[in-house]
Protein backbone atom coordinates (compact mmCIF):
# COMPACT_ATOMS: atom_id res chain seq x y z
CA UNK A 1 0.00 0.00 0.00
CA UNK A 2 1.36 3.42 -0.94
CA UNK A 3 1.77 5.96 1.81
CA UNK A 4 0.74 8.92 -0.37
CA UNK A 5 -0.83 8.81 -3.82
CA UNK A 6 -0.83 11.85 -6.08
CA UNK A 7 -4.02 11.50 -8.09
CA UNK A 8 -3.31 11.77 -11.81
CA UNK A 9 -6.49 13.14 -13.37
CA UNK A 10 -4.95 14.64 -16.47
CA UNK A 11 -4.15 18.07 -15.03
CA UNK A 12 -0.67 19.60 -14.94
CA UNK A 13 1.70 20.51 -12.11
CA UNK A 14 2.14 16.92 -11.00
CA UNK A 15 5.87 16.40 -10.98
CA UNK A 16 6.80 19.48 -8.93
CA UNK A 17 4.43 18.21 -6.25
CA UNK A 18 5.99 14.75 -6.46
CA UNK A 19 9.51 16.17 -6.11
CA UNK A 20 8.55 18.28 -3.11
CA UNK A 21 6.75 15.46 -1.28
CA UNK A 22 9.70 13.13 -1.80
CA UNK A 23 11.80 15.42 0.35
CA UNK A 24 9.83 13.97 3.28
CA UNK A 25 8.91 10.45 2.18
CA UNK A 26 9.97 8.24 -0.70
CA UNK A 27 6.72 6.33 -0.50
CA UNK A 28 4.86 8.56 -2.98
CA UNK A 29 3.25 7.31 -6.17
CA UNK A 30 1.46 8.94 -9.07
CA UNK A 31 -1.55 6.99 -10.24
CA UNK A 32 -4.87 7.12 -12.04
CA UNK A 33 -5.65 3.54 -11.07
CA UNK A 34 -8.73 3.37 -8.80
CA UNK A 35 -7.34 0.45 -6.80
CA UNK A 36 -4.01 2.13 -6.07
CA UNK A 37 -5.84 5.32 -5.11
CA UNK A 38 -8.25 3.39 -2.91
CA UNK A 39 -5.41 1.54 -1.20
CA UNK A 40 -3.31 4.64 -0.47
CA UNK A 41 -3.07 6.02 3.06
CA UNK A 42 -3.42 9.62 1.86
CA UNK A 43 -4.22 11.47 -1.37
CA UNK A 44 -2.95 14.63 -3.03
CA UNK A 45 -5.05 16.40 -5.67
CA UNK A 46 -2.67 18.72 -7.51
CA UNK A 47 -3.62 20.80 -10.49
CA UNK A 48 -3.75 23.90 -12.59
CA UNK A 49 -6.57 24.65 -14.98
CA UNK A 50 -10.34 24.94 -15.19
CA UNK A 51 -12.80 23.52 -12.66
CA UNK A 52 -14.83 21.67 -15.29
CA UNK A 53 -11.74 20.02 -16.79
CA UNK A 54 -10.63 18.87 -13.36
CA UNK A 55 -13.94 17.26 -12.49
CA UNK A 56 -14.19 15.69 -15.94
CA UNK A 57 -10.68 14.29 -15.55
CA UNK A 58 -11.71 12.57 -12.34
CA UNK A 59 -15.02 11.38 -13.81
CA UNK A 60 -13.70 9.78 -17.00
CA UNK A 61 -11.08 7.87 -14.99
CA UNK A 62 -13.70 6.59 -12.55
CA UNK A 63 -12.02 8.32 -9.61
CA UNK A 64 -14.84 10.39 -8.10
CA UNK A 65 -16.07 7.58 -5.87
CA UNK A 66 -12.53 6.64 -4.79
CA UNK A 67 -11.69 10.17 -3.65
CA UNK A 68 -15.02 10.50 -1.83
CA UNK A 69 -14.53 7.09 -0.22
CA UNK A 70 -11.08 8.11 1.01
CA UNK A 71 -12.62 11.19 2.63
CA UNK A 72 -15.39 9.14 4.25
CA UNK A 73 -12.74 6.84 5.76
CA UNK A 74 -10.93 9.79 7.30
CA UNK A 75 -7.87 9.56 5.08
CA UNK A 76 -5.84 12.77 4.73
CA UNK A 77 -6.49 14.59 1.46
CA UNK A 78 -4.55 17.64 0.28
CA UNK A 79 -5.87 19.73 -2.59
CA UNK A 80 -3.45 22.13 -4.27
CA UNK A 81 -4.68 25.10 -6.35
CA UNK A 82 -7.33 23.58 -8.65
CA UNK A 83 -7.30 20.49 -6.45
CA UNK A 84 -8.32 22.67 -3.48
CA UNK A 85 -11.18 24.17 -5.48
CA UNK A 86 -12.51 20.74 -6.41
CA UNK A 87 -12.97 19.92 -2.72
CA UNK A 88 -15.91 22.32 -2.57
CA UNK A 89 -19.47 21.73 -3.77
CA UNK A 90 -19.65 23.94 -6.83
CA UNK A 91 -17.56 26.03 -9.23
CA UNK A 92 -18.57 28.77 -11.64
CA UNK A 93 -15.71 28.76 -14.14
CA UNK A 94 -17.20 28.89 -17.66
CA UNK A 95 -20.55 27.73 -16.34
CA UNK A 96 -21.79 26.03 -13.19
CA UNK A 97 -20.18 22.71 -12.26
CA UNK A 98 -20.55 20.28 -9.41
CA UNK A 99 -17.46 19.66 -7.27
CA UNK A 100 -16.52 16.80 -4.96
CA UNK A 101 -18.50 18.34 -2.11
CA UNK A 102 -16.06 17.27 0.60
CA UNK A 103 -16.44 20.71 2.16
CA UNK A 104 -19.49 22.97 1.83
CA UNK A 105 -18.91 26.04 -0.32
CA UNK A 106 -18.22 27.25 -3.84
CA UNK A 107 -15.53 28.63 -6.11
CA UNK A 108 -16.17 32.09 -7.57
CA UNK A 109 -14.38 34.60 -9.80
CA UNK A 110 -12.60 37.59 -8.35
CA UNK A 111 -14.81 40.68 -8.43
CA UNK A 112 -13.52 44.03 -9.67
CA UNK A 113 -10.58 44.70 -7.39
CA UNK A 114 -9.16 47.84 -5.88
CA UNK A 115 -5.74 49.42 -6.38
CA UNK A 116 -5.56 48.41 -10.03
CA UNK A 117 -5.12 44.75 -9.08
CA UNK A 118 -5.52 42.39 -12.03
CA UNK A 119 -6.66 38.82 -12.39
CA UNK A 120 -5.28 36.26 -12.39
CA UNK A 121 -3.83 36.83 -8.97
CA UNK A 122 -0.29 35.72 -9.75
CA UNK A 123 2.87 35.78 -7.69
CA UNK A 124 3.80 35.99 -4.03
CA UNK A 125 1.36 36.98 -1.33
CA UNK A 126 1.10 36.42 2.40
CA UNK A 127 -1.16 34.15 4.42
CA UNK A 128 -2.40 34.89 7.94
CA UNK A 129 -4.68 33.07 10.39
CA UNK A 130 -8.26 34.33 10.68
CA UNK A 131 -8.72 36.73 13.57
CA UNK A 132 -8.62 34.95 16.91
CA UNK A 133 -7.16 31.73 15.50
CA UNK A 134 -3.75 30.08 15.52
CA UNK A 135 -2.25 27.34 13.39
CA UNK A 136 -1.43 24.96 16.20
CA UNK A 137 -2.80 21.52 15.48
CA UNK A 138 -3.10 22.14 11.73
CA UNK A 139 -0.89 21.55 8.70
CA UNK A 140 0.15 25.19 9.04
CA UNK A 141 1.81 24.71 12.42
CA UNK A 142 5.32 26.22 12.53
CA UNK A 143 4.54 28.38 9.49
CA UNK A 144 5.10 32.01 10.44
CA UNK A 145 1.93 34.13 10.00
CA UNK A 146 2.53 36.49 7.11
CA UNK A 147 4.64 33.96 5.21
CA UNK A 148 4.57 34.45 1.46
CA UNK A 149 3.17 31.74 -0.82
CA UNK A 150 3.04 31.48 -4.60
CA UNK A 151 -0.41 32.00 -6.15
CA UNK A 152 -1.83 31.79 -9.65
CA UNK A 153 -5.64 31.83 -9.91
CA UNK A 154 -8.62 33.82 -11.15
CA UNK A 155 -11.21 32.04 -8.98
CA UNK A 156 -11.11 31.76 -5.21
CA UNK A 157 -12.35 29.49 -2.43
CA UNK A 158 -15.55 30.55 -0.66
CA UNK A 159 -16.39 28.01 2.05
CA UNK A 160 -19.79 28.27 3.71
CA UNK A 161 -18.49 27.73 7.23
CA UNK A 162 -15.94 30.28 8.57
CA UNK A 163 -14.60 27.51 10.80
CA UNK A 164 -13.23 25.84 7.67
CA UNK A 165 -10.99 28.82 6.86
CA UNK A 166 -7.48 28.09 8.14
CA UNK A 167 -5.70 30.98 6.43
CA UNK A 168 -6.62 34.18 4.64
CA UNK A 169 -4.95 36.35 2.01
CA UNK A 170 -5.75 39.87 0.86
CA UNK A 171 -5.43 40.94 -2.76
CA UNK A 172 -6.76 44.12 -4.32
CA UNK A 173 -8.75 44.93 -1.20
CA UNK A 174 -10.44 41.51 -1.07
CA UNK A 175 -9.69 39.06 1.73
CA UNK A 176 -10.31 35.46 0.73
CA UNK A 177 -9.68 31.97 2.08
CA UNK A 178 -6.25 30.76 0.99
CA UNK A 179 -6.24 27.54 3.06
CA UNK A 180 -9.40 25.62 3.93
CA UNK A 181 -9.81 22.48 5.92
CA UNK A 182 -11.82 20.26 8.19
CA UNK A 183 -9.98 17.48 9.97
CA UNK A 184 -7.72 15.66 7.51
CA UNK A 185 -9.22 17.36 4.42
CA UNK A 186 -7.13 20.38 3.46
CA UNK A 187 -7.02 22.70 0.46
CA UNK A 188 -4.32 25.27 -0.37
CA UNK A 189 -5.23 27.82 -3.05
CA UNK A 190 -1.52 28.50 -3.57
CA UNK A 191 1.25 26.10 -4.58
CA UNK A 192 3.11 24.97 -1.43
CA UNK A 193 5.57 23.04 -3.60
CA UNK A 194 6.61 26.34 -5.22
CA UNK A 195 6.56 28.42 -2.05
CA UNK A 196 9.99 27.89 -0.57
CA UNK A 197 10.61 26.69 2.97
CA UNK A 198 7.23 27.86 4.30
CA UNK A 199 5.39 25.88 1.63
CA UNK A 200 7.55 22.85 2.21
CA UNK A 201 6.69 23.00 5.91
CA UNK A 202 3.02 22.52 4.98
CA UNK A 203 3.88 19.47 2.89
CA UNK A 204 6.05 18.08 5.67
CA UNK A 205 3.17 18.48 8.13
CA UNK A 206 0.80 16.78 5.70
CA UNK A 207 3.15 13.83 5.30
CA UNK A 208 3.29 13.52 9.10
CA UNK A 209 -0.52 13.69 9.25
CA UNK A 210 -0.71 10.84 6.74
CA UNK A 211 1.16 8.42 8.94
Amino acid sequence: MAHICIVDYGIGNIFSAMKALRRFTQDVILSEDPKEIGDAAALVLPGQGAFEAGMEGLRVRGLLDEVKAAASKGKPILGICLGAQLLLEKGYEFGEWKGLGLLPGEVVHFPVLEQGAKTPHMGWNSIIPPAGHTWEGTVLKEVVPGADMYFIHSYFLKPNDPAHILAETTYGGLTFASVIGKGPIIGCQFHPEKSGEAGLRILKNFVALAR
